[in-house]
């Protein structure tokens, strides 16, 4: 008689969130009596309570991440259903704690664009911190109505740290080389790249090559240009496309890109790569393999995905 009323009162309680007066009225008997019959189901185990923390299974697969890749730190944020939106929005949370921590006095902060580095944007808390600058890492300067984020990303970085910021006011693409050339002799826009390269921490995600893909989206490619890297290339970092390996796909191309080269983001302190979701996958395998980044935030189903096709090869 007395196990029915601990199962009974257990299911009540556990199960169908009765309270414990509830549960001594239902079963004619006195609260603390009811208090006493859970107790004792929880230890004879008629119930067992587990407590499941993502965070300790995100650590493992941080660590498998750094090892795999040779990273200083990986981070990998739980994310309840794996949509774009979603991801976006908790990695760029967790990239904007992890500055919260890591931007000190006199840091140079580089910064792509996109909807990615503006949600960590939007999650940066105020720091008291003396001296910081932030850089663009390419110009933000679209050909078409479709927003970038470039302006504002740079000005909520600019109010979080109390920052001085310098925008590269560009096109990330000219259409000839000659243009290219002759911009970047401008004494004003040599001094930004040259900021750019100087940058301790550099933040930046990956475009995809596809047809709804922000880059595609502003105008800077013909459209014999976009098929191409569609077919050759897995993604893109500042503007430079890049294959499997990390390679540049097209180097004239790539001549006529304005802002930081690739090899220059792994010379970084903290080389800080920002990407999610089954898509950029593959750009974010190029990206490590070549050493373009020694950090990256991602979500948690990215990061089986790149362990799995790690261990396959």
């Amino acid at each position: 008689m007395k196990l029915q009323k601990m199962i009974e009162a257990a299911k009540l309680y556990y199960l169908y969130d009765y309270s414990q007066q509830d549960i001594a009225s239902k079963l004619g008997v006195s609260r603390p009596t009811v208090s006493r019959l859970l107790q004792q189901a929880k230890e004879e185990g008629i119930v067992e309570i587990r407590i499941t923390d993502p965070t300790e299974n995100n650590r493992l697969l941080e660590q498998e991440l750094e090892q795999a890749f040779g990273l200083k730190k990986a981070l990998v944020a739980a994310v309840p259903v794996y949509e774009d939106d979603v991801i976006k929005t908790h990695i760029g949370q967790l990239t904007a704690d992890y500055l919260n921590e890591l931007v000190q006095d006199g840091d140079l902060i580089g910064t792509s664009w996109g909807t990615t580095l503006y949600q960590v944007a939007l999650h940066l808390e105020k720091r008291h911190v003396n001296n910081v600058r932030i850089v663009q890492l390419k110009g933000g300067v679209s050909h078409s109505e479709t927003k970038t984020y470039a302006t504002e990303t740079v000005q909520l970085f600019e109010q979080a740290f109390d920052a001085k910021s310098y925008q590269l006011p560009l096109p990330a693409i000219v259409d000839h080389v000659v243009v290219k050339q002759a911009i970047e002799q401008d004494r004003h826009i040599r001094s930004l790249l040259e900021l750019g390269k100087e940058a301790n921490i550099a933040l930046f995600t990956i475009g995809v090559p596809k047809t709804d893909s922000l880059l595609f989206q502003v105008g800077y490619l013909t459209e014999e240009e976009e098929r191409y890297m569609m077919e050759h290339a897995v993604g893109d970092i500042a503007s430079r496309f890049y294959d499997h390996e990390g390679n540049i796909c097209n180097e004239s191309l790539n001549a006529r890109t304005i802002g930081i080269e690739l090899h220059e983001l792994g010379k970084k302190d903290q080389s800080i790569l920002i990407a999610g979701g089954a898509k950029k996958v593959a750009g974010i395998r190029g990206a490590l393999r070549a050493k373009y980044a020694n950090v990256l935030v991602t979500d948690s189903y990215t990061a089986r995905m790149l362990l799995q096709y790690e261990a396959v090869e």
